[in-house]
């Protein structure tokens, strides 16, 4: 679906307008990288943590459309469109990043999860939409890109927070009376402060556009208002998704399985696996804890450069193209971590590990923006984190249970597995239809 040119944006504004993901990825790689270490802290069994972590896509599951829906019928004549929930999603995050640490017992951590990957969403999903509303589509992969860079720097420094408290500042790392160690508490209360501070920044730095026709926007509010209308369109899309969206879903179904799995049962595998513990009281399973946010700190700084690298590489090939391979490089890697006992080896396969998240955080949105109506695009990039989330409840559900029937706890084979998921869904990238790539070639 062609869309009517938009203004050429500078280096600059799309810099305003991407900052605020620095901060939301501060959110998401604290809770990515230690909440698996919060719950065997506060006593999880292993095989029980996928069932835990369901908070966290469920609540994506619920939030994304809904917000997406509500951001595409919003306009402020100060406020824009996007940029209320950009602020009232990162007051919510901020608040719910100061309560996780503190969590004295499993329930409340599981509670204050759901809190909080509801929070990010509210701010993170129309960030998806304005870049759909800002820029023509030869930017999008750029604008994309700029997000993913963003998203790479702030998964560096928070995930290496635990790190620096502990090797520079002297925090302690050791649990006591089994309560959540200083190192992640002072890690959240940071990120809290960082992620604020962030989203801020885009939106007092961007502007947004009026509706082109004003009279029609509001027309169309008007006739979107009500609770049932709004649950009648919020359902009846995923009737009318677009041929490319539906591509894509499946192609989104394998990989989230494969970054789920990355995100549950990394700390638990290193910490048998290489650093010979499984007890979660232990300091050589919190050292486990840290070194994983080393490896998680890796891959985002890699995905950091991939960022800029993958757009100029689409170019001369194309955006499905980039993207199988680089899946295929990052379910390879996943795949090497079984064969791996040294922990300084294992930054390499993070290497590859962060080509991929590039790729992830870039080629199917850029693919995806090109299809869409531009009065929609909030909520069809919504909907598309459908694709996101519900691969992350299918793996929730059914890995616990395979880890513990069919791989005897051994938490790395969950990680081949993921491996294994994210080479398919790379070959399943063939198979989409990139209509407005091929148009901007023309």
């Amino acid at each position: 679906m062609h869309q009517l040119a938009k203004p050429k944006l500078s280096f600059w504004q799309i810099w305003h307008m991407s900052f605020g993901f620095f901060g939301i990825q501060f959110g998401f790689a604290l809770q990515n990288t230690n909440t698996s270490r919060i719950f065997a802290t506060l006593g999880a069994d292993i095989d029980s943590l996928s069932i835990l972590w369901l908070a966290a896509p469920i609540t994506g599951l619920l939030v994304q459309p809904i917000i997406g829906y509500l951001s595409d019928n919003t306009w402020h004549p100060k406020w824009g469109r996007r940029r209320p929930f950009f602020f009232i999603g990162s007051v919510l995050a901020s608040i719910a990043m100061f309560l996780m640490p503190n969590s004295s017992v499993l329930w409340m951590a599981v509670f204050v999860l759901w809190l909080m990957d509801a929070s990010i969403n509210v701010s993170m999903e129309p960030f998806r939409a304005f870049v759909g509303d800002k820029l023509d589509a030869s930017q999008q992969t750029g604008g994309f890109a700029m997000q993913t860079f963003f998203i790479g720097c702030g998964g560096v420094i928070a995930s290496l927070l635990p790190t620096i408290f502990t090797d520079y500042l002297g925090v302690s790392n050791v649990p006591v009376n089994g309560a959540i160690p200083d190192t992640v508490r002072y890690s959240f209360y940071v990120g809290g402060s960082v992620y604020f501070l962030a989203v801020m920044w885009t939106v007092l730095l961007s502007k947004e556009d009026a509706p082109a026709d004003m009279n029609a926007f509001l027309a169309e509010r008007a006739a979107n208002q009500g609770l049932g209308n709004a649950v009648k369109e919020i359902l009846g899309g995923f009737f009318k998704m677009p041929k490319t969206m539906v591509q894509l879903a499946i192609v989104q179904f394998f990989t989230w399985v494969a970054l789920f799995a990355m995100w549950v049962y990394t700390t638990p595998s290193i910490a048998s696996g290489v650093f010979q513990s499984s007890d979660a009281q232990s300091s050589a399973y919190q050292e486990a804890g840290n070194w994983v946010g080393i490896m998680f700190a890796m891959y985002g700084g890699v995905s950091a450069i991939a960022a800029f690298l993958l757009p100029m590489l689409a170019k001369v090939t194309s955006r499905k193209f980039v993207h199988l391979l680089c899946l295929a490089i990052g379910g390879f890697s996943l795949i090497s971590i079984f064969a791996i006992t040294s922990k300084e080896m294992l930054l390499l396969p993070m290497v590859g590990v962060g080509i991929a998240w590039a790729s992830v955080l870039t080629m199917p949105y850029a693919i995806l923006a090109g299809a869409l109506p531009a009065n929609k695009m909030g909520y069809y990039m919504g909907l598309f984190n459908f694709f996101v989330v519900i691969p992350q409840i299918v793996a929730g559900v059914v890995l616990g249970a395979i880890l513990k029937h069919f791989f005897a706890n051994q938490s790395v084979k969950i990680l081949m597995l993921g491996g294994a998921c994210m080479v398919l869904a790379g070959v399943l990238t063939l198979f989409v239809q990139d209509e407005a790539e091929k148009a901007i070639a023309k």
